[in-house]
């Protein structure tokens, strides 16, 4: 402790008075001018992050000294240290440099840190992009609280193939949903501003196209034209970097040949280029060694020329960097302006969270403690959890139940579970006392004179139905049964790509089983990823697809299923009925002999053996009330380049109970010089209605609308006649139009 207030003593007296000086310079001028002291070995250290020693989230790759690494001020970054206690401690050991440069704390805060929120995707169900930005808010807080400076989120990926485990990191498949949702977790994480105690550095990726790898089987090649690349999978990175995001991590794939860390094209060209993104390129964790067995580069010399080259400013943890770039750079195979390029932009970072003014800054123990026991922190993931569960069933409206009901059965492997709530990608603490199950908040939900009964029914996984007897037990002496079943925590996410997204092991036979009794029974579907259960779906009496909620699904599942909550969510995600439909998705590019339904098959595109829709469509999602959608009104039926066409329509609560519905905005080009999709979602608006209640929605269509990348790749809209489509899932249309841009 005397050491450290020496330590501190010292920087107060040597450093500080140089600071106050500097303050008077742009942070450009302080960067530039610190760049010039500096060693090139100092400078190839800023370009790399090291994984701390108590946890870790890859393969760990071991070389010398860490400690005495960051001693000599030979590492700009490390990931991984959690805590105020951890990351003062390093940090103080940074400040013993030569030029004493503050280290970068990142951390993988993906949907929260202490208080935990719905997995991405799940939250994407939501489409409410306020509670979205409002989760990543809480995150940060927690995590900056806790000495932590950048989080690697958002992921923006698009993805249609749920074989891919990290769907669930994701908002889906739609690039304009995707975008948006981009936008609001970037400023949700960076707040006002990089530099406010409660706000950490975003980061999006993985760029670009990992979510299309090749049958959805994780770290695979990725193929396909410019077009699609440009129009389905940049959009919402290009919408992250216009959102200021600080940082993009790159991706594992090769992109038509070539790894993501090597690309110029994806770097330099688009981001640094088209885009003029001024953060910094990190690498994932090893990715830049891993272009080895790509076959792409003999040996880490090569990799650390070819990424460095290509603009990848940070090596995380394959340590190519660190035992080459210098070699490079006085061999004259690297320049030393692309070293300083890119140690440039992350010093201005470290600037702009005013590392150097105050290293120290986030490291504040009752700050620390104040925000990882906020009790507004569990309202708000209570709220964003319960926005997140789509009903996808509700015969004889099943739902809500009565809490004064006598007695209820929940039963399955989940039901009890604390720790799959959290789902992939949590960050892990000691204790689960802060998560709420299933059983714990319907039990608290129900009256003094209602029953709670529990059997467990079957594991996760295995093929055993031991359980089932007492399962059908419990169910007969029940109103209602529950049946709570899914994926455990660490089934979907990165590495977990899987050939059958069935529900595992024997639950659906559990299911069935209880089914037979012929009690109403009510199935909870805990996932990372899209499904299939076509016999569930045909059979249940209702349907919750609750996702993987976070450290309040209990509570939240619990308003839902009483009531206390309408449900609103929509699938970000198409639901296949068989993997041999994948990828599915609802944007797709109509053939010359599109099939019109299911018995139209004759030398038609689709498979003689399986139906051409999906279980559920994108945009699916039920309410306990109903929406009636009316009196659809164009401004004018004819548009210039440079107008506008407002559609008005009203749509009208017509049920008992207050909800919101998502209203969906869809459009479709009939006749383009390159074939256009059968519609694509271009607006949306959420709103709320009381019964009886109407509300006129207003939706502009212009020129931006209407664009698309052209053959050149240029975004460019042409004159032609569109369809117009008003409803409330890309297959539940009510409304329809048309209207012709000149």
């Amino acid at each position: 402790m005397k050491c450290l207030v020496r330590l501190c003593l010292l920087w107060l007296v040597l450093v500080q008075p140089h600071f106050v000086a500097a303050q008077k310079k742009t942070i450009d001028q302080r960067v530039d001018s610190l760049l010039q002291l500096m060693t090139l070995e100092e400078k190839v250290g800023q370009m790399n992050q090291y994984s701390g020693p108590w946890a870790h989230t890859g393969p760990i790759t071991e070389d010398g000294n860490i400690l005495q690494q960051v001693q000599e001020g030979k590492l700009g970054s490390m990931l991984n240290i959690n805590g105020v206690a951890h990351t003062k401690e390093l940090q103080t050991l940074a400040l013993k440099s030569r030029l004493k440069i503050p280290l970068l704390f990142g951390q993988d805060v993906i949907h929260g840190y202490r208080t935990t929120f719905p997995i991405p995707l799940g939250e994407a169900a939501s489409w409410d992009l306020e509670a979205m930005e409002q989760s990543a808010r809480v995150a940060a807080t927690e995590a900056a609280a806790s000495g932590i400076h950048w989080t690697f989120a958002p992921m923006v990926d698009i993805s249609r193939d749920p074989r891919w485990g990290r769907v669930m990191e994701g908002a889906g498949e739609d690039p304009y949903l995707g975008s948006l949702i981009a936008k609001a977790r970037v400023k949700g994480f960076q707040g006002n501003k990089l530099g406010d105690i409660n706000s950490v550095m975003a980061c999006a990726k993985h760029f670009a196209a990992y979510g299309a790898a090749i049958g959805g089987r994780d770290y695979n090649s990725v193929d396909m034209s410019d077009r699609t690349l440009w129009e389905i999978y940049l959009p919402p990175f290009k919408a992250a970097a216009e959102a200021g995001v600080a940082t993009f991590m790159n991706s594992f794939n090769d992109l038509n040949g070539v790894p993501a860390s090597a690309s110029s094209y994806l770097q330099r060209d688009i981001l640094k280029g088209k885009w003029n993104f001024t953060g910094f390129v990190v690498s994932d964790w090893g990715s830049i060694g891993e272009m080895i067995k790509h076959g792409y580069v003999k040996d880490c010399y090569e990799a650390s020329q070819a990424a460095v080259m290509a603009g990848s400013d940070m090596d995380m943890e394959s340590r190519c960097y660190t035992q080459n770039l210098v070699h490079l750079v006085k061999e004259g195979k690297v320049p030393e302006t692309v070293i300083d390029d890119a140690v440039r932009r992350i010093l201005r970072k470290k600037f702009e969270l005013g590392l150097f003014e105050d290293p120290f800054r986030f490291c504040d123990v009752k700050r620390e403690q104040q925000a990882l026991n906020n009790p507004k922190h569990k309202a708000i993931a209570r709220d964003v959890a319960k926005k997140s569960v789509v009903l996808l069933k509700n015969n004889n409206n099943v739902l809500p139940l009565s809490k004064q009901a006598k007695t209820i059965a929940i039963i399955g492997p989940l039901a009890k579970s604390e720790r799959d709530m959290l789902g992939f990608w949590a960050v892990d603490w000691p204790d689960s006392s802060y998560i709420v199950s299933q059983f714990e908040g319907i039990q608290q939900k129900l009256g003094n004179n209602s029953k709670l009964l529990y059997a467990m029914g079957c594991n996760i996984e295995d093929n055993s139905t031991s359980g089932f007897a007492e399962a059908i037990e419990v169910a007969q002496k029940a109103d209602v049964v529950l049946l709570s079943v899914g994926e455990r925590r660490d089934m979907s996410g990165e590495a977990k790509s899987r050939s059958t997204i069935h529900l595992p092991g024997v639950q659906e036979e559990l299911i069935k089983a209880i089914k037979a009794t012929g009690k109403p029974v009510v199935v909870l579907i805990n996932a990372g990823r899209p499904l299939i259960f076509n016999w569930t779906a045909d059979n249940a009496d209702a349907i919750v697809y609750t996702w993987w909620l976070g450290s309040e699904a209990g509570n939240a599942i619990a308003d839902v299923l009483f009531g206390d909550y309408n449900p609103a969510g929509k699938l970000p995600m198409t639901f296949p009925r068989s993997e041999g439909q994948l990828p599915i998705y609802y944007n797709f590019l109509n053939t010359g002999r599109p099939a019109e339904n299911d018995k139209d098959r004759f030398y038609r595109s689709a498979y003689n053996d399986l139906s051409i829709y999906p279980k559920y469509a994108f945009g699916y999602g039920l309410s306990y009330t109903n929406f009636k959608y009316d009196n659809l009104k164009l401004s004018a039926e004819t548009m210039n380049m440079d107008g506008k066409i407002t559609l008005s329509f009203s749509v009208t609560n017509t049920g008992n109970y207050t909800g919101e519905e998502v209203v969906q905005l869809y459009l479709r080009d009939e006749f383009a010089s390159l074939v256009r999709p059968v519609k694509e979602l271009k607006d949306f608006k959420k709103i709320l209605l009381k019964p009886g209640e109407t509300k006129e929605i207003n939706f502009v269509i212009d020129k931006e609308k209407l664009s698309f990348y052209n053959q050149k790749l240029e975004w460019v809209a042409e004159p032609g006649t569109f369809q117009v489509m008003i409803g409330s899932a890309s297959d539940d249309i009510r409304l329809k139009s048309k209207i012709e841009l000149r």
